[in-house]
Formats: structure tokens, sequence, C-alpha cells
């Protein structure tokens, strides 16, 4: 396999490794035609619905093949993951799947749905401050009190190959794809795609998606450079980090063409049309690049594929966002 040394790009051959590696294990999710959005956008609309994952997110994509690139002694000593929610539920599978302890460090405003779903899948939960840095500083002191071996959620070549595999299935599924939209949290996931998606279609736009009250990656574009935000809040949980990853940074500066920003006031909008429309259950993160579509912020070209990251919400947070509608 063809890796990354500091800040170099992830090739095409990692990102095939990674997709021989998860072949097994995690869901190859369709592309499903969204006939609403079709007519609203005037070119054909595909969803590429990864809350049908396993563990409900994108995230069991890189973290199984993260685990799968150690050696079994590394393994062996257990692994440890900061997350927000979704990379938690992933390591904790990816762990039980191979036979090995997991200890997820989440925040203390974790979702019940998230933490609940880390629980079930046999991880030990550690809760550390609201932001990232407090979730990684934990983690750090679980690493070296108790020599478990960090998974780190976006910064690092494997986790961002094996999140690209979402990209080659969307090509081999749509190889005329025009453009493709993919959220933007720590950076992974965009990164990863975004890399896959030029390598195997490179007339095809890539389009960033992030939500206001995050915008991290329109910051460090602007400046040349991830950036640190004072603070970041809103409804999409999963994509408030506060900075973009390093690694995911190089990437997106190769191979992404724009980044929007969406306001929370439409992510329910968002969720409501899935549901009734797709009858697809998607967390605000998940969400947040139909929103783009829906209200025009993303200007595409061609047929158009959207990435659904994650649908880590159950009935109580659904009834709490858009019960009053």
């Amino acid at each position: 396999m063809t890796s990354t040394i500091g800040n170099e790009l992830i090739s095409l051959d990692a990102l095939r490794d990674a997709a021989r590696t998860i072949r097994d294990v995690a869901v190859r999710t369709p592309l499903l035609p969204a006939d609403d959005l079709t007519a609203r956008v005037g070119a054909p609309v595909w969803l590429k619905p990864e809350t049908l994952q396993r563990g409900g997110a994108f995230k069991l994509r890189g973290a199984y093949y993260f685990l799968a690139k150690l050696s079994p002694e590394e393994r062996a000593r257990g692994v440890v993951a900061p997350s927000s929610g979704n990379h938690a539920q992933a390591v904790a599978l990816a762990a039980k799947l191979f036979g090995v302890k997991a200890t997820v460090v989440m925040p203390t405003t974790v979702s019940p749905a998230k933490r609940a779903g880390a629980e079930r899948l046999g991880a030990r939960i550690e809760l550390a401050g609201t932001t990232t840095a407090d979730r990684m500083d934990r983690a750090m002191e679980i690493v070296a009190a108790e020599g478990q071996t960090l998974v780190p959620p976006y910064d690092h070549p494997w986790i961002i190959a094996g999140q690209g595999t979402a990209g080659l299935e969307i090509v081999e599924d749509l190889p005329d794809v025009g453009t493709v939209l993919v959220p933007v949290g720590g950076g992974g996931l965009a990164a990863g795609l975004a890399t896959a998606v030029k390598l195997t279609a490179p007339n095809a736009r890539v389009i960033g998606v992030e939500p206001e009250g995050a915008p991290k990656l329109s910051r460090a574009r602007a400046a040349g450079k991830p950036v640190k935000l004072e603070k970041t809040g809103g409804l999409a949980d999963g994509l408030l980090a506060v900075e973009i990853g390093t690694m995911p940074f190089a990437h997106h500066q190769a191979y992404i063409d724009d980044v929007v920003t969406i306001p929370d006031a439409v992510l329910r909008d968002a969720m409501r049309f899935l549901l009734d429309r797709m009858k697809l259950v998607a967390e605000p993160s998940g969400a947040i690049t139909v929103a783009a579509l829906m209200t025009g912020a993303a200007k595409t070209r061609g047929s158009v594929a959207a990435v659904l990251s994650g649908g880590n919400i159950e009935y109580a947070g659904l009834r709490a966002l858009l019960g009053d509608g």
C-alpha cells in the first residue's frame, strides 16, 4: 500500500487497498435516485445514504481500516477514540469485530443515541468537556496511562483512505457524475472522498458543505492553512470541529472545488424531506448536503451525488427537532 508521510496525499492504490480491506465488513451503500430533488435542481440527483452503514454513519470505513493496519500487538493493547459520537461508535464496532477492547472519549453534551450506541457495542465510555481539544487531551492521557492505541477521528492517512472508499463507490455506480456534495467536519470524509472522486472522475466537481456555526474549512481556505475557531455551535453536532485537520486540509486544497455554509434553520427541512420523501432518517449533520441542494447554495453541474454522512438520531431526537412542524 502507498501511504502518506507528513501531508503527502494518499494515492489511488491506498484507496483501493482500503476498499479491499473493508469489502466484507462495511455496507456498500447504494445510490438512491431523489426525484423531488432532481426536479428542483434540474439534473439527476442521487443520494448515498451512509445512514444505512453499520454503526449508523460512514465512520466504520476509516475505523475498521485503521484497526486492520495495526499490528496484532498494537490491537491487543486496546484502542481509544476521541469523538463527538459517530467515530466512537465506529471504533467500538471495529474493536468488537477484531475482539479487542475500546475506550471512547465523548463530550459531556453527547446525544443519548450516540452514547447508547457506543455502549451497546461494548465500549468503555469516558466523558471529557465539550471541545475537540478536551476529548483529545483525555484520550492522550489514556494512551499514556494504559498503553492503548489512539484512533484519530480524521487526521491520519489510514482514516482518510478508509473514508475515501465511499468516493470510489460513487464513481463506480455513477461514472458520469458531475458534482459530489460531502459534509465537512474535521475533514477526513471530505478529504478521502474528494481524492477518490478526482482520481477516478477528474472532471467532476466536489463541493464541501459545512454549518454556518462551524466554518472551519471556509476560514482555512481563506487563510491558506487550518485556522482554529474560537468556538463552534449548532444542530449539526458531528460537524462542529473547531479546526480542520492538517492532513485533510492538504487534500481539500488539492481536490475540493468549492465550500458552502448552511444555516441551522434549513437543516430541519432537509431532515423532514429525507424522512417524508426518501424514507430515510438522517441526523442534522447527515442532512446538510440535501439542505445545500434544497436552498440552491451549492452550484452544481451534471448528475449530482450527495452523501448523507450519518443517521445517529433516535425517536426522541427526531421528535424534539421535527415535532413542532
